[in-house]
């Protein structure tokens, strides 16, 4: 995901962001949106190419939050479909239960909604060598180095990208339906993902408001495994409440089917990066490398096959291995979500109080990065 500025410190806690009646102002903040912008758009290689970058995230940032509109004023427009008009008031009921039931941040985040005519909101580019799994990062001097370069325009991402595979490297451009500012402003629900089933864009919502919980400053690994735990605890618990009030367990039935194949694509896919990371660390030359990093790719291919029919034909993945896969493809996926098992065992030792969790997960994240690493690794099962 993608953020904005905060303090010095290495820990941003976002429960007490701007005032929503300050909303107004967000428009004539130049100065403060430069920043913003670079910052949401994830690389500071802006320095080296002058203004434009700026430009293109000023603009761009200005332009969602522009086309923004509370959410009571879309639901009583006669001319917004019922459908849009049922999910908004899914997205309103699931934004209460984020702060009152998760104590997630109680804001204007997800009280507006802005139609962008366009399916995704930004398009982040990955990047790693070829012999290697390694994310090159881009680093700022407000949130620290992060593993991706963010564009509010397809083009502009794809000229870059092409940079970076003239350079040598990996690279993959993806199609991004959300991002936060970590509470600066007042985050819209978007067109990009208002179209989820119920049970997911109850995820993204309680992703996005995490990682205003809680930013650790350079640590997109910390940020991402926090911001799923939270999600995960955050959909079971809607899902119980969802059943409790309706007596039916029919979306329970669906997520449980959706996510459990999410975790098995997700599994492949940290399989085969462990099996490029075991062979570009081997001492073979080269070469060998390169063809041994084919022969992976093909295996992975394949056993997604597998894979695939084992879920009886479900096709839903089958966009994502339609494309040349690189290194980039698997390492800005599988590695986001490394830490959940510890985050997951530190939620346990907390007895499910997300309070207590959230503090006990600050703590650790005011460590220094060797110190943070060993103390989630020593809470992993």
């Amino acid at each position: 995901m993608m953020h904005a500025p905060g303090a010095d410190d290495a820990v941003e806690s976002r429960t007490n962001p701007l005032p929503h009646e300050r909303r107004s102002a967000r428009n004539t903040a130049l100065a403060f949106a430069a920043a913003l912008a670079v910052s949401l758009l994830g690389g500071c290689a802006a320095w080296n190419e002058g203004p434009g970058y700026y430009l293109q995230s000023i603009v761009g940032h200005l332009s969602v939050m522009s086309k923004a509109r509370p959410i009571a004023t879309v639901v009583a427009d006669p001319q917004t479909s019922p459908a849009l008009r049922r999910r908004l008031e899914d997205v309103r009921a699931i934004r209460s239960f984020a702060s009152d039931e998760l104590g997630l941040p109680r804001n204007g985040s997800y009280t507006e909604y802005a139609d962008l005519g366009r399916s995704f909101v930004v398009w982040n580019v990955f990047a790693t060598p070829a012999l290697s799994m390694r994310l090159e990062q881009w680093c700022f001097p407000f949130v620290g180095c992060v593993a991706y370069r963010g564009y509010f325009d397809r083009e502009d991402a794809e000229r870059f990208a092409q940079q970076l595979r003239d350079e040598g490297l990996d690279v993959v451009v993806r199609g991004v339906p959300a991002y936060s500012t970590l509470g600066w402003f007042d985050d819209p629900v978007l067109n990009t993902f208002i179209g989820y089933p119920e049970a997911e864009l109850a995820r993204l919502i309680f992703h996005e408001l995490a990682h205003q919980e809680l930013y650790v400053k350079g640590d997109t690994t910390f940020n991402e495994s926090f911001a799923t735990t939270v999600e995960r605890e955050g959909v079971r618990r809607w899902l119980d409440a969802v059943e409790r009030r309706t007596q039916d367990t029919k979306l329970r039935v669906e997520w449980k089917v959706f996510d459990a194949r999410r975790q098995q694509f997700l599994a492949l896919l940290k399989r085969h990066r462990a099996k490029l990371e075991a062979l570009y660390a081997s001492p073979v030359p080269d070469e060998a490398k390169r063809a041994g990093k084919r022969e992976i790719f093909i295996e992975l291919r394949r056993d997604y096959e597998a894979l695939k029919r084992s879920w009886g034909g479900f096709a839903g993945y089958d966009g994502f291995f339609a494309q040349p896969l690189t290194n980039a493809h698997l390492a800005s996926i599988a590695s986001y979500t490394d830490l959940v098992p510890a985050f997951r065992a530190l939620l346990e030792r907390e007895a499910g109080d997300l309070t207590a969790f959230y503090a006990a997960a600050r703590r650790i994240g005011r460590l220094p990065a060797d110190e943070r690493r060993a103390a989630l690794d020593a809470l992993e099962p």
